[in-house]
């Protein structure tokens, strides 16, 4: 056997959230000299970022996180080594962990978010429990695979419910939308997209051509929930993926069918809690369902593997962009300002 790395490199948050200073700062940490029985070292391959990512490291996390941590939560890597009473995982294995690690089967109470309340994986070695680790696809490569975690798993769980032939409405065009947009085509669904830039629109438009993309632009159109009931013949979609938060909860609620469902999975948009107003009569006169999406649990992210192995489905064409491990500033600052249509990945 191959002599194991001692340390490893890490990037940990600077916490100052000054506009145009670092974000994060690259350190060398030792790694433990023997594992414990049940824990895992994973050598990273890639990581791939989410607007959670950014926010945090901007100061925008509406949660305490633990002072200077390792921010992201999505990645994938092959085991290198095991304590001596692992008993589901060997040497080799494809494996990410789950981003919850505290949810393993969606019964638990308690939660403890990766990059926020312990250390993410932000880094070449990763360390962690066996539980809390699930195996990836095969068929994938690696930067496709990073992306399943934190927004495959957030997609899948948003999608629960909606049965073949209706309609969703996404909103954006970020990593969890595209995954839903991926996920929501191969379960046969009738998909609405809502984006400020008429650019983004048409070049989805152009990737997923068949059947023909819905989209509204909801800058040229603010009344955008108006522009969603006719494209539904004012019945209304089935569910919304819904990721602006007060901002755009109303206006969801208003353009979801009666007995619908809205998934709120994100709070990218400011958040003013004066925008709630009619928000009880909205629901019971509508009898929408909203739930929240906290990415899902060890058994939602084992079924979402199951299922991209079942029908073998690739996300080469949701990859923005990929860059180096060393290039993590950048690709935080990247996915800050929204530039990217889908995910972007850092390699190591």
């Amino acid at each position: 056997m191959p002599d194991l790395p001692t340390t490893r490199r890490a990037f940990r948050r600077t916490d100052d959230f000054t506009p145009g200073t670092p974000k994060v700062k690259l350190v060398t940490e030792d790694l433990p000299a023997k594992l414990s029985a049940t824990s895992v070292l994973v050598k990273v391959h890639a990581i791939s970022l989410n607007y959670r990512d950014a926010n945090i490291t901007n100061g925008g996390n509406p949660w305490p996180v633990t002072p200077n941590g390792i921010p992201c939560n999505d990645a994938a890597g092959e085991v290198i080594a095991i304590g001596d009473q692992v008993k589901y995982l060997e040497i080799g294995d494809r494996v990410a962990p789950i981003v919850d690690t505290e949810n393993l089967t969606n019964r638990e109470t308690g939660r403890s978010w990766l990059a926020a309340d312990e250390d993410g994986v932000l880094a070449d070695f990763i360390i962690f429990d066996e539980r809390v680790l699930c195996k990836l696809p095969q068929h994938l490569d690696w930067v496709q695979a990073s992306i399943v975690p934190c927004a495959g798993t957030t997609a899948w769980s948003a999608l629960k419910g909606v049965k073949f032939g209706r309609t969703v409405l996404i909103q954006g065009t970020g990593g969890v939308a595209m995954f839903a947009l991926k996920l929501a085509r191969a379960a046969g669904l009738r998909v609405i997209i809502s984006s400020s830039s008429d650019k983004k629109l048409d070049d989805l438009k152009r990737k997923f051509s068949s059947p023909p993309l819905l989209t509204v632009n909801y800058s040229t159109h603010p009344e955008w929930h108006e522009e969603v009931l006719k494209l539904t013949d004012g019945v209304g979609v089935d569910l919304v993926v819904e990721v602006g938060g007060s901002s755009t909860l109303i206006k969801s609620m208003k353009c979801t069918r009666r007995g619908g469902i809205v998934s709120v999975v994100g709070y990218l948009s400011k958040q003013d809690n004066q925008q709630f107003d009619g928000l009880l009569g909205l629901i019971i006169d509508r009898r929408t369902i909203v739930r929240g999406i906290n990415a899902g649990s060890k058994q939602d992210q084992d079924d979402l593997c199951a299922a991209i192995t079942a029908t073998q489905m690739t996300f080469e064409d949701i990859i923005d962009s990929t860059q180096p491990f060393e290039k993590a500033e950048e690709a935080i600052q990247y996915i800050w300002e929204g530039k990217q249509v889908g995910k972007s990945v850092l390699t190591v």
